[in-house]
């Protein structure tokens, strides 16, 4: 029995050791982290814009950052994605113009660069895209559904009051009007014209070539180039070396990778070790000295 209990000592003993040992892995990350940021010399940030474009926030705040950064020397917006909402698609393109005059933005297009996806790399100064990167569909598109028919097959009617004749556009309940389809065209057509610009201000590019293949179409990377929509071929290690070369970086430059995205359990693990600090603190220990990058 005394022996079991031994064992069972060494067990607990050892199980806290290695929960310790992993808090303070975490603590130390938190506090030096191994970020090239930390590295010394000139870098290339790297601003993944992934998936549908549901927000700009996020990549906005990501480029803010890395222009107020002084040994951040250019911004490589790495794109993989179809597009997604026009809003969102406008407000990353417009910061990324305000960003070319202070610093190089190069984009790097991964499997899909496409609709609000190329929006936003049309204002880099450079585009580097793989050939068989699916990029282009420069258009606008909106989908309604009517479910009219299937309502009344159940016996399901809807009903709708509104305070405006077109409060209801494009409803499900009922077949859009002609007068309504002619205004959601007009909406859409709008929208492309705004697109056909920002692509031809974006690229430098004459705006009625532009309009000649802004049918939606989409492209490969290597049609694209041909089109003048994209400048060099190349992956995203090519795009870094060109970048590199662009703004005078001799050697390897120091690349800041965007920040990887924690699990669950590592998010419960830092607020552990966060807390840990905190009570650490309220006692009188200066972890700030006790722990520093040599």
């Amino acid at each position: 029995m005394k022996r079991k209990r031994i064992f069972l000592g060494l067990g607990a003993i050892a199980a806290l050791l290695i929960f310790f040992f992993g808090i303070l892995s975490l603590i130390g990350g938190s506090l030096g982290g191994k970020s090239s940021r930390l590295a010394f010399g000139d870098k290339i940030a790297i601003v993944e814009v992934k998936g549908v474009i549901a927000q700009s926030s996020g990549v906005i705040e990501e480029l803010q950052q890395y222009v107020d950064d002084k040994d951040v020397k250019a911004i490589i917006l790495r794109i993989d994605s179809p597009g997604g909402g026009v809003g969102p698609s406008q407000e990353i393109y417009r910061e990324v113009m305000k960003i070319r005059p202070k610093k190089k933005v190069v984009t790097s297009m991964g499997s899909v660069a496409a609709s609000g996806g190329y929006y936003i790399a049309s204002a880099s100064d450079l585009i580097v895209a793989n050939p068989g990167t699916i990029t282009g569909s420069i258009g606008v598109i909106m989908q309604f559904s009517n479910f009219e028919e299937l309502l009344k097959k159940i016996g399901i009617k809807g009903v709708v009051l509104k305070s405006g004749e077109h409060k209801d556009i494009g409803s499900p309940f009922r077949e859009m009007t002609p007068e309504e389809k002619r205004i959601m065209q007009e909406v859409l057509d709008n929208v492309h014209q705004q697109f056909i610009q920002a692509v031809a201000d974006g690229r430098k590019l004459d705006r009625a070539k532009v309009a000649e293949i802004a049918d939606g179409r989409i492209l490969t990377g290597e049609q694209a180039k041909n089109l003048g929509l994209v400048d060099q071929m190349g992956n995203l290690q090519d795009a870094i070396e060109i970048t590199a070369k662009m703004v005078g970086i001799s050697g390897r430059p120091n690349v800041i990778h965007p920040k990887r995205r924690l699990s669950i359990w590592e998010l419960l693990m830092r607020d552990m070790a966060s807390a840990i600090i905190d009570v650490l603190n309220e006692k009188g220990y200066d972890l700030s000295s006790a722990l520093q990058i040599k």
